[in-house]
């Protein structure tokens, strides 16, 4: 899909297309990456299509909305789901087993470093939720590493503009 496309569904659905992109990024569903999504809005928001921080908030809160949905999906019927997603894509089995252990270990720091992680920081949330982990405290550290994830790529979009992405 060209950058051209994506900046015509920009253009029709606005703000709203942002959103939606990095929710299902972060809900880990098939989808355009968000890593293109968010240096694509930051340069829409250098061209002065959109706030910068509106960018920000929608794709912090995209974020942390797929982040509960995962959350909850663990915390209320975690080990069935996890049967069938291990069942599904068996490769991944690994990574979760050993997020689920870090998670015990480390907590909230965990969340936080998963978070920054690519496929680590959308798949950390399920085995929270399983772990039972304080809702409060995994909200925190997922924020924060929400917050610096889309700020490193939104904000590369901004101040690198179009030649860091057509590169």
């Amino acid at each position: 899909m060209s950058i051209q496309i994506l900046t015509d569904y920009f253009l029709q659905y606005g703000a709203f297309f942002i959103f939606l992109i990095v929710l299902l990024e972060y809900l880990n569903l098939p989808g355009f990456p968000a890593g293109v999504i968010m240096p694509l809005s930051g340069i829409w928001a250098s061209k002065g299509e959109i706030h910068f921080g509106v960018v920000l908030i929608l794709t912090v809160l995209a974020g942390l909305i797929g982040s509960w949905l995962l959350y909850l999906i663990g915390r209320l019927g975690g080990k069935t789901v996890l049967g069938w997603y291990f069942r599904k894509f068996p490769k991944q089995e690994p990574l979760i087993r050993e997020k689920m252990e870090m998670l015990r270990k480390k907590g909230c720091i965990g969340v936080f470093i998963s978070k920054l992680l690519p496929v680590a920081r959308t798949l950390i949330s399920i085995p929270a939720g399983m772990i039972r982990m304080n809702f409060w405290t995994y909200t925190v550290s997922s924020f924060f590493g929400v917050l610096v994830w889309n700020l490193v790529f939104v904000g590369a979009g901004y101040f690198l503009g179009e030649t860091a992405i057509l590169a």
